[in-house]
């Protein structure tokens, strides 16, 4: 079989690799390929090329979800994973939007969506069905240029938008990070993070099956299995959000002395470990780096460009700061003048490079809005260019508190809240204020329980010794946990309705 798109022909050069380790069985490269085309055809049912179609699916992490959305590429349709952590309004939201022909889904998953399928007149299939053996037929020839994948923003702040991404873009997306971060194809890495977002579909499976590696899925995270799989060997590379390195730098504290040496030795044969989609706290980082031995390495990227800053696989990896630009991507920080800044100036992060998106689906507006008029994608992030590192002030309409003149970092306060001695995590956001233009408020999780008292005088004073009297929050909330999207980033427009 031969394949005009990029990942398809790479796989054919070791068919004889495991691709994927899925519920405790072996995939190899050529059982990928042989289902991917038995996909393609079921979904192609006598067309000669999907044209762009959007074939949506709802299918758990696994061997069969990489089939399935292989097999979507090979028939010539857009690729439209879907969340299976999403109530069924969202789900019908993009559906809708996308005016999805073909949807793909789970046993566990068909009767939720049968009815909504048939009211859209959306061509329903179980995925058992597409696994039957089919008689091939000669598959589409797919350019680059065509789109591949509609993936959704996080919609914090409006309804989210689909994000169009050509093959193009996902090649240089995949071949810059494993350029970047020297994948190889011994490498075996633990897939964890949902597969409807660009962190678990590009920077984790893609790249381990571009260069050959192994991916090996838990379909759902859970601390304990995760150190059983780290301590029986064989995986070398982890990525993952913040949150999840904080609940296993937590159940590592939970486990005896005995557990806690086998947990820790088992990740000094690790070649990289990463982290990314939320900023990571400096505290995680550095009791991360105290069981491990390893300095985290925090990378900067969004559902419109994919990756575009990273701290280096070899050299200095700066707590704090996101990195340099990757391989081939430009990055510039532009303030609200339109100067390009310099050193140590705020500036909105602003990108261009074969990474970026080709448009908002049927937004065209949005589209326009989203770049500058010599063509630089505005991502709405603000940081700050220190020797060399890029440094996240935060998001300009979310993280930049305006209050009293001032432009303050939340991230910043964050950072040195987690500091105190009784503060397990925070948010800090800014809320209306006649007086302030912004008043600084703080949610606090206590290490003992939301049921805890701090002395908030005394907490204050703490904060004096270390920030400046403008940074330090107005009033404080104190919360058993702080809402959360599926990619573990705190909602803080949801947060304000607190305040």
């Amino acid at each position: 079989m031969t394949s005009s798109l990029q990942l398809i022909q790479r796989a054919q050069k070791w068919t004889k690799r495991t691709a994927i380790v899925s519920n405790q069985q072996d995939y190899s490269y050529q059982q990928l390929l042989d289902l991917s085309q038995n996909i393609a055809t079921h979904l192609l049912n006598g067309l000669e090329d999907l044209t762009e179609e959007r074939v949506a699916f709802l299918v758990a992490p696994s061997f069969e979800y990489t089939a399935v959305q292989w097999g979507v590429w090979q028939a010539g349709g857009i690729a439209v994973p879907l969340c299976e952590l999403h109530p069924l309004p969202s789900l019908e939201y993009v559906l809708q939007n996308t005016s999805a022909s073909i949807l793909v889904v789970d046993a566990a998953y068909y009767e939720l969506l049968a009815p909504l399928a048939k009211k859209e007149n959306i061509r329903l299939l179980r995925t058992e069905m597409l696994l039957t053996p089919i008689i091939s037929t000669k598959l589409p020839v797919v350019s680059e240029n065509r789109s591949a994948m509609i993936l959704y923003t996080s919609g914090t702040t409006s309804l989210p938008k689909g994000v169009v991404t050509t093959h193009a873009n996902l090649n240089f997306q995949i071949k810059t990070l494993v350029e970047a971060w020297e994948w190889q194809a011994d490498d075996h890495i633990l897939n964890v993070l949902p597969l409807h977002h660009v962190h678990g579909i590009i920077n984790v499976m893609s790249c381990a099956l571009w260069v050959g590696a192994c991916c090996e899925f838990l379909p759902k995270f859970d601390a304990t299995k995760v150190w059983e799989r780290f301590q029986k060997g064989a995986i070398n590379v982890f990525m993952a959000v913040p949150t999840i390195y904080f609940k296993l730098i937590h159940h590592w504290e939970q486990s005896s002395a005995i557990e806690q040496k086998s947990c820790s030795d088992s990740l000094k044969s690790f070649r990289l470990m990463v982290s990314g989609s939320a900023a990571l706290p400096i505290s995680v980082l550095e009791q991360w780096e105290q069981i491990s031995g390893h300095t985290l390495l925090e990378r900067y990227g969004m559902t419109e460009i994919g990756m575009g800053i990273s701290n280096p696989y070899r050299g200095e990896r700066r707590s704090g700061h996101i990195g340099q630009a990757l391989p081939g991507v430009q990055i510039r920080l532009v303030d609200e003048q339109g100067v390009v800044t310099t050193d140590n100036t705020p500036g909105e992060i602003q990108i261009k490079g074969p990474n970026v998106f080709q448009e908002y689906w049927q937004k065209p507006e949005a589209t326009k809005k989203a770049f500058s008029e010599d063509g630089w994608f505005l991502s709405g992030d603000i940081a700050q260019l220190n020797a060399g590192y890029y440094k996240i002030l935060g998001r300009d309409s979310v993280d930049i508190i305006k209050s009293g003149g001032y432009k303050i970092s939340a991230l910043e306060i964050e950072d040195v809240l987690r500091q105190h001695p009784a503060i397990n995590d925070c948010a800090v956001i800014g809320i209306p204020n006649p007086e302030w233009g912004e008043l600084i408020v703080a949610c606090l999780i206590l290490k003992g329980g939301h049921e805890t008292i701090i002395d908030v005088a005394a907490l204050k004073n703490w904060l004096k010794e270390i920030l400046p009297a403008y940074k330090i929050p107005r009033q404080f909330i104190i919360q058993s946990a702080l809402p959360r999207n599926v990619l573990g980033k705190v909602t803080k427009n949801e947060l304000k309705q607190l305040f």
